[in-house]
């Protein structure tokens, strides 16, 4: 059986794509200029590279292959949607229906149009579920009482941004948020968030309440550790669960060698 792939930039495509191979799926590619990586092509039947708003080319070449399922994976700079966008009559009608250009609600409206087309969004996930984040705390170091307190303090405050589809991400410090995820993405907001702390800050970054877990779910590695590093950030919560993570041995080796801790909880009402 084949399978669709829309892909975005990072390691996840290429990871599915790779996957899929080894499984004997053969994957059909769309891929956007600019963000997935080319070794891509080494993996999968065949390959069509597209602009943002290139709808009606994706289903053509989707239909031409026999696709009825597909995954979306993969970043997209958000700030693209204002500088390099492509729409043609397909995607001007599906921004047409819509009030905003939230993630969630831009990503529903074209999972709605490939369904409406026959071809059914499939989890990110649905070949890999070993790289959801397991429950538990991840290094040798664990959180200070005072990150704990961060901790306990943010973790409802991500959710409230996740529930109003801002972000996923938020930093911590000393009790108070020093920076909130926006259109800039989560390195940025580690990035930002550091330069105001003093070197304990708390990064929280979480699955939104009504996440349609199909797509877009958290993503961390051994860069997020990188960043974190650089920014002054000590502590990593996320989500277990409904967090993807690459590299997870390396991510962990580079969190205990800069002294930062990771932690995965599941969700609670805290």
């Amino acid at each position: 059986m084949q399978i669709g792939l829309i892909a975005g930039s990072g390691q996840f495509p290429l990871i599915f794509a790779k996957t899929a191979h080894a499984k004997g799926w053969p994957v059909y590619a769309v891929a956007y200029v600019n963000e997935a990586d080319p070794q891509l092509e080494q993996y999968v039947a065949a390959i069509e590279w597209l602009h943002l708003g290139q709808v009606r080319r994706l289903l053509k070449f989707f239909k031409r292959h026999n696709v009825t399922q597909t995954v979306m994976m993969g970043a997209i700079r958000k700030t693209r949607i204002f500088t390099d966008v492509k729409p043609d009559t397909k995607a001007i009608a599906m921004f047409a229906g819509m009030r905003g250009t939230h993630d969630d609600k831009l990503l529903r409206a074209f999972a709605q149009t490939l369904e409406k087309e026959g071809i059914t969004v499939q989890a990110s996930t649905f070949l890999l579920p070993d790289l959801l984040a397991p429950e538990g705390c991840w290094t040798r170091r664990k959180p200070t009482r005072s990150q704990q307190t961060d901790l306990e303090v943010g973790w409802p405050l991500a959710k409230a941004i996740g529930h109003l589809d801002i972000g996923q991400c938020i930093v911590m410090e000393g009790g108070s948020v020093l920076a909130v995820e926006a259109i800039d993405g989560t390195d940025a907001t580690i990035l930002r968030g550091g330069r105001l702390g003093g070197g304990e800050a708390v990064v929280i970054k979480v699955c939104k309440p009504d996440q349609d877990e199909r797509f877009d779910i958290p993503a961390i590695g051994a860069q997020t550790i990188e960043t974190m590093h650089a920014a002054g950030a000590r502590v990593l919560v996320i989500e277990a669960g409904k967090a993807v993570v690459f590299d997870r041995e390396e991510m962990v080796a580079l969190a205990d060698q800069f002294g930062i801790a990771i932690v995965a909880l599941k969700h609670t009402d805290r």
